[in-house]
Order: C-alpha cells, then structure tokens, then sequence
C-alpha cells in the first residue's frame, strides 16, 4: 500500500487516480480543507485527519511507501498563518517520518518516503536586487529566507539527520518547479494557470514590474509521472537525494506574451500583455537546472506549457469551474484558507 499525504490537493487529486489506475492500493490523509476531489474506490482508503494529530502507527499499518505532499503550499498561506505553515510543513513531517524510520527499522526492511519540496528554496533576496541568473543544482548550498521555502528547506534537513539515524529509512527530496495544468482540485494561483485565466476573463495579463524575474515550471502530469518512477527505481540511487524536477524555465513576460500567442493562435483569442510599475517588481527570481534526475535516473518532464494552456482554457469555456472563477475561493489557497480559518477559528 502507498500512503499519499494531502492526496486530495491539486497534485494529490491526479497523482491518486494515477496509482489506482496502475493497480497500486492507495491510503490518503488529508484533512480536506478544500473539499474531497477524490471518487470512491475499492482500492483507495481515505482517512480524514490533519496529520499533525494523527495515529501515525494506524496510518502506516500495511504501507510500503510514502507519498508526502501535505503541508501549505505557498508564499501567502505562509505568510498569513507561519505558525501553522511551521507546524504543517516541519513539525508534521518530522512525526510522520521518524515513525516511518522506526517502522522500517522494526520491519528490518526499506521504506521509501518521497518528499514534496520546492525550487523555491534556491530563492535568496540579493543585497543589490538585481534578477538571479545563477543556473541552480542540487549540489549548491541554499539558504531560503521565506516562510515557504524555510521550512521546506527546514523539512528536507529533519528527513537527512533521520536517515543518519535509521538506515532502512529512504528519504527522497523532489524540488518541483512551479506547477500548471489541470486538475481536479483546481488551482488558480498559479502562474500559468492564473495566467490563462486572465486571458480567458479579461484578454489581458498584467505583469507586475519589469518581468524578468526567472522561473522554473513543470508540468502536473510530470510532477506525478516523477513521483511515480521513483517508487520503482532502486532505493540505492535516491535515498538522501535531491532532485530538481523542471521542464523549462521562463521570464515571467516572455512566458505571458507566449500564452497569449498560444491561445490567439489555437483559439482565436486576442489579448494583450502590460506591465504595471505601480505595484513593484516581481523580485523572486531563480533559474533552476533539471539534468540530474535524467542522468540519474533516466526521467526528463517533456509536458510544455502549450498543451496545458488550450486545456485550462477550453475547461474554462466549457464551465468545468462554474462561470465566475476568478471569484470562487475555492480555486485560491490564500483565500480558502482566510475563510476557513474564520469559520473554524485556528486550524
């Protein structure tokens, strides 16, 4: 059995359906914050719980692998509630995988653990603020001084000092770039995606600032085709590694005049592109590399963002997200979170 942490999130909805396709049995934790996107299923458990409170030996009873993509996701829900992105993202993986080590140590077996970090923690604010054109590896020190990207960066160090303590236990750090496509627990806080919402909303992309800030991307189907090559690849090759998962990087304008190229061309849409000074420059910029997990490994992503871009856009047209998404919070992290923390007090 895998166990898929935060299985009902964007990428979680697509990765789980993937598995159970593939005839893998499935358990899934999630707290469902943002709703269940998950069908029923013979072969899939769903345990609604927040894992910071969970029975860890009852969730990892007959698991072989784990999946961990729980915790917050983002700058902003960072941000707005760092003491719960502390908990969630440090805290919480901490408890899950020292019990999975142990687990492993008691069963004299190996366990993978296929943790979802981010290309975000290669992010440092310079002291002259000039856009970072440094080519990211994996082999470089990193020294993140974000919510997010701190505690992710914060959270891959507690799975190493533990694999030094535990030899069955295999951590694996997946640096995913920023995420696009289409899923069935939507997200339009994305750039790619929000990016083509505009479009589809407003024919027009604001930019904020200059625009030249880099970014790496990839794709959601990549992101999950990863994850699952990696359940099956030697445990040799991957515990204690990290791998920058990628498929392009782009400037944040280039990659809004070439959406708006896209869908002018394949849909007949015509929008424009404008920069707006007023509300400051875009200032995180990082260009990371993604060779080391096809060399290693044999994987390269090769979903670009053209085919992505025409499929967000036609589930727009169709109304798969309802007719104002733009408004609908549930497509928002930062949002979502506001409001259910309002409702429900402190998670």
């Amino acid at each position: 059995m895998i166990l898929v942490t935060g299985g009902a999130g964007y990428i979680g909805s697509v990765l789980v359906r993937e598995l159970l396709a593939l005839g893998e049995t499935v358990r899934v934790v999630d707290p469902l914050w943002f709703g269940d996107y998950l069908d029923a299923h013979d072969r899939l458990d769903i345990v609604r719980a927040d894992l910071r409170y969970c029975d860890l030996e009852s969730l990892l009873k007959d698991v072989d692998a784990i999946i961990h993509l729980s915790g917050l996701s983002n700058d902003p829900t960072a941000d707005f509630a760092p003491d719960l992105n502390n908990e969630s993202n440090v805290q919480a993986t901490r408890l899950l995988a020292r019990a999975v080590a142990e687990k492993a140590e008691r069963e004299q077996r190996e366990i993978r653990f296929l943790f979802a970090s981010s290309c975000s923690i290669y992010y440092t604010p310079s002291v002259a603020e000039d856009v970072n054109i440094e080519v990211m590896t994996e082999d470089l020190p990193v020294a993140p001084t974000a919510n997010y990207s701190k505690t992710k960066r914060l959270a891959e160090i507690e799975l190493l000092q533990i694999a030094d303590q535990y030899p069955h236990f295999c951590p694996t750090m997946l640096r995913k770039a920023t995420i696009f496509g289409l899923a069935p627990r939507m997200r339009f806080d994305l750039v790619v995606n929000a990016f083509v919402m505009q479009v589809w909303r407003n024919q027009f992309i604001p930019i904020w600032g200059s625009g030249e800030a880099w970014r790496p991307f990839l794709h959601i189907r990549d992101a999950v085709d990863a994850y699952i090559h990696l359940l099956h690849v030697p445990t040799g090759k991957i515990r204690g590694e990290a791998f920058n998962l990628v498929h392009k990087n782009y400037r944040v304008l280039e990659l809004a005049h070439w959406i708006t190229e896209i869908l002018e061309e394949h849909r007949g849409v015509e929008a424009r592109v404008k920069r707006d000074r007023s509300k400051g420059e875009f200032k995180r910029s990082y260009y990371v590399d993604g060779d080391k997990v096809t060399k290693a490994l044999g994987f390269r992503p090769e979903r670009g963002v053209a085919q992505a871009a025409l499929e967000i856009y036609d589930a727009l047209e169709r109304g798969d997200f309802g007719s104002e998404p733009e408004n609908d919070p549930r497509f928002f992290n930062i949002r979502w979170l506001k409001e259910t923390m309002a409702k429900e007090g402190a998670l």
